[in-house]
């Protein structure tokens, strides 16, 4: 019989230790926009039983949330509990290993939300703060972690991003007139919703066909979010060369992915889900899709989207408009079922977040 010296042993958690991390996963939120392709992470510190230092991963390459913290109290951790979003890092990478920063400043429990999907840390770090000495308790808020850093959970342990799909849609599921006018169908408080959107995503994607009848600028345009997503669009055809374009503006970067630069298919079309993991490669743990609906429904087709964001107007354009999706069904048992996960008003629109069953 093998005894596993590293088992975690789940215990009945305090309200305070519940408190203190559910304070950690709130800071960590405040890095979502600059850790890149790095976690969000949120660290507390308390000391018989009072909060002492507090801190969040602020930039990607710089110190993470545990040293932030530690730095507070000038690395005295004597007697402290510590509570971590995430599992420390046990490994040198663009900064030193977390878990030896915990150990040198004699914390004497830690709890982790959760473990880290990064097979680089993955249990280690956890192991290493035990071979020293301090307890460790994982599972404090899991579950609200899990879904934290969802996309970074996703890249690790697939490869490829979190990919959310931005439909802008009448009542009757038509997004644009037959002459591809679409603007505007939704609300101006909408549209400022999706400015929002746009700026917790690190990229956002389309397809040559968008950019060749609406010509968007694919930025963040407003002052409430300091953000400039990569710009993404999928080009089979090689059709977009006009340098004078939106997507080419000073704003934002932008990559123009075709058949010179992708894999493709044998039918001339880009491999999707290559590309998806290219942006992966990149280090894009969350892509927000802004396309047509053939994009969106070879994207569904494909089954590489986990969440669709479905702004609805009250209004009907009739059934010469496009559809929401390009998607040749034939009978009702190939239905796509969609779980609605929450329903919002946004203006006079109706916002709808669902996911794929």
């Amino acid at each position: 019989m093998i005894i596993n010296l590293y088992t975690i042993i789940i215990m009945a958690f305090t309200h305070q230790d519940t408190e203190c991390m559910a304070l950690a996963l709130k800071l960590s939120q405040f890095g979502r926009k600059a850790v890149g392709a790095n976690p969000m992470v949120g660290c507390v510190i308390s000391r018989d039983d009072k909060i002492i230092a507090q801190d969040y991963h602020r930039l990607y390459g710089e110190a993470h949330a545990e040293v932030n913290a530690l730095e507070k109290i000038n690395y005295k951790g004597e007697n402290t509990k510590v509570y971590i979003t995430l599992e420390p890092c046990s490994h040198f990478g663009k900064t030193p290993p977390c878990a030896e920063a915990l150990i040198r400043a004699g914390v004497k429990k830690v709890f982790i939300a959760m473990l880290d999907p990064n097979p680089l840390v993955s249990g280690r770090g956890m192991r290493v703060l035990q071979d020293s000495g301090i307890e460790v308790e994982v599972g404090l808020l899991e579950e609200e972690a899990n879904k934290i850093n969802r996309g970074f959970v996703k890249r690790m342990t697939t490869g490829l991003p979190f990919v959310t799909s931005k439909i802008a849609m009448s009542l009757d599921g038509r997004t644009a007139m037959k002459n591809g006018e679409s603007k505007w169908i939704t609300s101006e408080a909408s549209r400022e919703d999706v400015q929002m959107l746009r700026s917790l995503n690190q990229a956002i994607l389309t397809g040559s066909g968008t950019i060749k009848s609406d010509n968007p600028m694919m930025t963040v345009r407003t002052e409430n979010a300091d953000s400039n997503p990569l710009r993404v669009v999928v080009d089979s055809n090689n059709i977009i060369t006009d340098k004078s374009l939106n997507i080419f503006s000073s704003d934002a970067n932008t990559l123009i992915l075709n058949n010179n630069n992708s894999e493709i298919l044998a039918n001339g079309k880009l491999d999707l889900k290559s590309v998806l993991k290219k942006l992966g490669e990149m280090g894009i743990n969350n892509l927000l899709l802004e396309a047509g609906s053939g994009l969106n429904g070879a994207m569904t087709e494909a089954g590489l989207i986990d969440e669709f964001i479905i702004y609805t107007a009250p209004l009907i354009l009739g059934s010469d408009a496009n559809p929401m999706i390009e998607i040749p069904l034939k009978k009702m048992s190939d239905k796509i079922k969609l779980n609605i996960v929450e329903v919002s008003q946004i203006g006079c629109d109706i916002k709808i977040r669902a996911t794929i069953k």
